[in-house]
C-alpha cells in the first residue's frame, strides 16, 4: 500500500514539474535546494556526515542548474546572480570539507530572499505563464530531480 501511494505521489509530482512555468520551477528549485540543506545540517550534530555530504551536494547541483539556466543576455542582473551561485557553491564546498553548519546556515540566508522574490513575481498578474523548455543544446527531460 505504501508503495503504491509512493508511486502516485511521484507521479503527480512528475507531472506537476513537466507542467511548471519557468518561474515556478525555479521556485521548487530553491525549495529543494533549501530542504536538502536543511537535511545536511541536521546531520552534522548526530555525526551522519554520509547524509550530510549527499545533501550539499544535491543543493550544490540545484545551484548548478540555476546558473545554467541563466540568461546571460539578460545583462548585470543575470552576471550578479552567476556570481551569487558561484559563491554559494564555494561556500557549500568549503562546508562540506569543514562540516560546518553555520556556513549551511549562510548558504540558506542567501537563497531564502531569492525564493520570496520569485514568490512575489509569481503572484502577480504578469507572471509568466508559458512552460519551461530546455536550454539549447540540453535534451528534453535533461536536468535534476528536485524530488529528493
Amino acid at each position: 500500500m505504501a508503495l503504491a501511494r509512493k508511486s502516485q505521489y511521484d507521479a503527480y509530482k512528475d507531472t506537476e514539474i513537466q507542467t511548471a512555468n519557468q518561474g515556478k520551477l525555479i521556485v521548487m528549485l530553491y525549495d529543494g535546494a533549501i530542504r536538502f540543506l536543511r537535511i545536511a545540517q541536521e546531520n552534522l550534530n548526530p555525526r551522519t556526515y554520509d547524509v550530510a555530504n549527499t545533501n550539499i551536494i544535491k543543493a550544490q547541483d540545484i545551484i548548478t542548474e540555476l546558473m545554467l539556466s541563466l540568461n546571460m543576455d539578460a545583462g548585470e542582473v543575470a552576471q550578479n546572480l552567476f556570481n551569487l551561485y558561484a559563491y554559494m557553491k564555494k561556500r557549500l564546498l568549503e562546508a562540506n570539507m569543514a562540516k560546518d553548519g553555520e556556513i549551511i546556515t549562510e548558504v540558506i540566508k542567501l537563497i531564502e530572499p531569492l525564493k520570496t522574490a520569485w514568490e512575489e513575481v509569481l503572484s502577480k498578474d504578469g507572471a509568466p505563464s508559458a512552460p519551461a523548455r530546455p536550454a539549447p543544446g540540453r535534451p528534453e527531460g535533461a536536468g535534476l530531480n528536485i524530488q529528493g
